[in-house]
């Protein structure tokens, strides 16, 4: 059920029954406690508000942690299903669906209501909020973002195809909500991993750093899109599958070639880091609809002016030997179980690591973003909307409608410049034919690289 509560179309969205289920949150959670994510999909038409409310509220009793709440105890953070519910907020647009687009770049698009992380804590306010936009062409673009409590992307993306599901009348995805996350990773989980943290415990000098970080961001770094067709693509994976001599995925070789140039565009001759994000639920056999965060990460080590076509083949290498070679959830648990509660906040991931110039590249092509359809329509453009611009971290996800792959990347001011020059453009876009014609929507985005 749905509730309007001004004349401006803002409305709560419902189940319209409390499961009053209690999620126990691990520690893994507890470390992205203070993030949100957010994510905006674009329509070539209008959709109707209220089939939308209504299937919402029907997804929404298929996945009970979106409406409930967070609250703090002694024991830690729990997720209480209490269908508090989901503010949607409907509004009008000046802009068409290619400025729209192009406001994906920015802290600030107007076209999603960041979740505000570090306040939820106290248990009042949403856990998701929904924006939709009519656009100036009678496009819609429909906003999300969620507590990254709440679970990866993976379990956001249940909760969009049991809402698709519901609108057009289609077969809703399982959906599993696991009481106590920490207890049921624990049954899932090998009884030895890799053994490498995925965390660390920073001095007082790195943390007065990264605090600068964050205070500086919207001034110091801007985010970058750039679109690859499938065509060069294509002639890129052939050029490293033959230099590399075996198969490689269109993955691989893009994490590659995309690290390689920055590098190059950055002249960066030093060893660095490259630290991928990994849905570890596929790797150990888990349900897809289960709710939560099963991430785990490949850390590699990246030498110094390293060939690209090497790097693509050791991505591969990580991939292929990932359970026994990088899986490190369990060592993480009891590192972190270790602190104790009070100095989880002390702890930062090995993927934030500006001074180093730590790349991480979170890849989301293949979570069907573009699969989902309302009224019968799908997506014509996607794409993640972050609300803190932090240097050296980005996504790849496949481009519009489907087709080629769109990379969104946040870094350093005068870095980000040179990847729009014409010498980034000729090394992004080296294996681009000079006569290959882009999307129309590429061609409407002026500041798409």
């Amino acid at each position: 059920m749905t509730t309007s509560t001004t004349t401006e179309r803002v409305r709560t969205v419902r189940a319209g029954t409390a499961t009053g289920e209690v999620i126990r949150c691990g520690v893994s959670d507890a470390m992205l406690a203070e993030l949100a994510v957010s994510v905006v999909f674009f329509y070539d038409r209008p959709l109707d508000e209220q089939r939308l409310a209504d299937g919402l509220a029907v997804a929404l009793g298929r996945a009970p942690v979106f409406a409930g709440r967070l609250r703090s105890t002694g024991a830690g953070l729990e997720i209480v299903c209490s269908d508090a519910g989901v503010p949607m907020v409907s509004a009008d647009a000046p802009e068409n669906l290619g400025e729209a687009l192009g406001r994906m770049t920015l802290a600030a698009s107007g076209y999603v209501d960041h979740v505000a992380a570090q306040a939820v804590h106290e248990g009042e306010l949403p856990l998701l909020t929904v924006r939709l936009s009519r656009l100036a062409d009678g496009g819609t673009a429909l906003g999300c973002s969620w507590h990254h409590v709440l679970g990866d992307v993976q379990t956001f993306m249940t909760l969009m195809r049991a809402w698709s599901a519901a609108v057009d009348g289609s077969e809703p995805p399982e959906v599993l909500v696991v009481e106590d996350r920490e207890a049921y990773l624990d049954s899932v989980l090998p009884e030895r991993d890799s053994g490498r943290l995925g965390f660390r415990v920073p001095g007082p000098e790195e943390v007065e750093l990264l605090g600068r970080e964050f205070a500086v961001a919207s001034r110091a770094n801007r985010t970058v899109q750039v679109y690859f067709t499938d065509a060069e693509v294509a002639r890129l994976r052939s050029e490293f599958e033959e230099a590399a001599g075996r198969r490689l995925s269109v993955n691989d070789v893009l994490c590659a070639h995309v690290v390689t140039a920055v590098r190059r565009l950055d002249e960066d001759h030093e060893p660095r880091t490259l630290v991928l994000p990994v849905n570890v639920r596929r790797h150990l056999g888990l349900p897809a609809g289960g709710l939560g965060n099963v991430l785990g990460e490949i850390v590699l080590d990246c030498p110094a002016d390293a060939a690209p076509a090497a790097l693509a083949a050791r991505v591969r290498a990580a991939v292929e030997g990932f359970l026994t070679d990088h899986l490190s959830l369990r060592t993480n648990r009891d590192f972190l179980a270790g602190l104790g509660r009070e100095r989880l906040r002390a702890c930062v991931p090995l993927g934030f690591d500006p001074a180093a110039k730590t790349f991480t590249l979170s890849t989301w092509s293949r979570a069907g973003v573009y699969d989902l359809a309302f009224e019968g329509h799908r997506p014509i453009a996607f794409s993640p909307a972050a609300s803190v611009q932090l240097p050296w971290v980005s996504w790849l996800v496949e481009g519009f409608e489907g087709s080629g792959h769109l990379l969104t990347v946040s870094l350093p001011v005068r870095l980000a410049a040179r990847l729009r020059t014409e010498a980034g453009q000729a090394l992004l876009h080296a294996h681009r034919a000079a006569d290959e014609q882009l999307p129309e929507i590429a061609r409407q985005m002026k500041k798409l690289a």
